[in-house]
């Protein structure tokens, strides 16, 4: 039926079929049975015929309808086929969307550039670690420019009150990202990440909300039985934890371990890795230079002391093996338990415990006196804590509870 197109009339049409514009050829107002309506440029190329959608009804007006359609019958007579145009900047638009970086492409490469600027490879297994752990899950697959502030504070607000310090620490580096794919014109508007005068308004300030935490310890009673479980897993990160136990080191002292700082059963860490900027000598008890001896079989052509392929572990290996075991600990957290295994169980002087830990002499006037590493003294000490921590992988010892 060929009628003269009008709002009021398309409005008014009932009856489903197709109803032909008097005014440009070639367009229709198609009405299903549902009682929806579909504005439609039907045209003849080569023989063959072609329906191209131009939209809802009333969406879409009459006038806007026939701009279209005139639009497609001006390409006809140029010798142009509407659809191939149609066709080729879909193509065009799905290349682009294709190009888009998602949140985690991009984040990636962000962390490679900065790594350059780092002198600690700590830092960037943290940007990893919690961007992996919490931002991915829900911003990781979207595309840069889809990001909104509803996605962060999903991020944070879980977090920003139990876990205040890495919850601010993750928004920086989330801003960051975002402010670096906004020079880079991949996004445009307000960083979603933003502090001041965004977040601020809705979040409660950190300083405001932040608790002083210890490390997690885990009761020196309970070592043993993990240095147990450890033993039974032989892999490199678990060598890696009991090593790090056995010595009451730290992680970065360990990881960053390399096997030219070994000569015989002195291990030295130069002061560049030592937290206080000294260079420290840790005698090693037997099981220590026997975990090396593994090791090094299990990675035998790396420069560290702990690698897989070649590669050290990541400042969150260790973490993460105690989380998988439910162990409610830090890895820092076992020198606090050495310690106070030294102060309730034995009867070594406090000075050796504190230089086993390479702790800061506060006391000037003892630090002048105390010019000595006290090694064969520090050696006692850590054969005894060895022995401890190896008391039920040797005899089996089990809890008798008695009714």
């Amino acid at each position: 039926m060929t009628i003269k197109l009008d709002y009021q009339t398309v409005k008014n049409l009932k009856a489903p079929g197709r109803y032909t514009d008097a005014l440009v050829k070639g367009l229709h107002i198609w009405v299903k049975p549902n009682g929806t309506k579909y504005a439609i440029f039907r045209y003849n190329y080569n023989n063959k015929q072609h329906n191209i959608s131009l939209g809802s009804f009333p969406s879409l007006s009459i006038s806007e309808a026939r701009i279209k359609a005139q639009q497609y019958r001006d390409q006809i007579d140029s010798g142009v086929n509407p659809m191939d145009i149609k066709n080729t900047a879909k193509k065009q638009s799905e290349q682009v969307q294709a190009q888009k970086l998602t949140f985690r492409e991009f984040a990636a490469e962000c962390i490679k550039t900065k790594r350059a600027e780092w002198t600690n490879q700590k830092h960037g297994d943290q940007w990893e670690y919690t961007l992996e752990e919490f931002a991915y899950p829900i911003i990781g697959d979207k595309h840069l420019d889809e990001i909104t502030m509803e996605d962060v504070l999903e991020i944070l607000t879980p977090i920003w009150t139990t876990k205040t310090e890495t919850a601010s620490r993750l928004r920086g580096r989330l801003e960051w990202i975002l402010a670096a794919a906004t020079t880079r014109k991949l996004r445009s508007g307000i960083n979603p990440a933003q502090w001041k005068n965004y977040l601020q308004t809705i979040l409660p300030a950190p300083n405001k909300v932040k608790k002083v935490v210890h490390h997690k310890a885990l009761p020196y009673r309970q070592v043993p039985e993990l240095i147990a479980n450890l033993r039974e897993m032989t892999t490199m990160t678990s060598l890696a934890l009991e090593f790090t136990i056995l010595n009451a080191s730290r992680t970065g002292e360990v990881i960053e371990g390399l096997r030219t700082e070994v000569m015989g059963d002195i291990w030295t860490i130069p002061a560049s890795r030592m937290k206080a900027r000294k260079e420290h000598r840790v005698p090693l008890c037997q099981r220590s230079l026997d975990i090396l001896a593994i090791a090094k079989a299990m990675d035998d052509e790396s420069k560290y002391l702990f690698s897989v392929k070649g590669k050290k572990l990541t400042n969150m290996a260790m973490p993460m093996m105690l989380r998988r075991a439910k162990v409610d600990a830090t890895v820092h957290g076992f020198r606090s338990s050495f310690r106070d295994w030294v102060s309730e169980e034995t009867n070594h002087p406090s000075e050796v415990a504190e230089m086993a830990l390479a702790h800061t002499i506060g006391n000037k006037v003892e630090a002048a006196y105390r010019r000595k590493d006290l090694l064969e003294k520090r050696r006692s000490l850590l054969v005894d804590w060895e022995s401890y921590c190896s008391i039920p992988a040797q005899n089996n010892i089990h809890e008798l509870k008695v009714a």
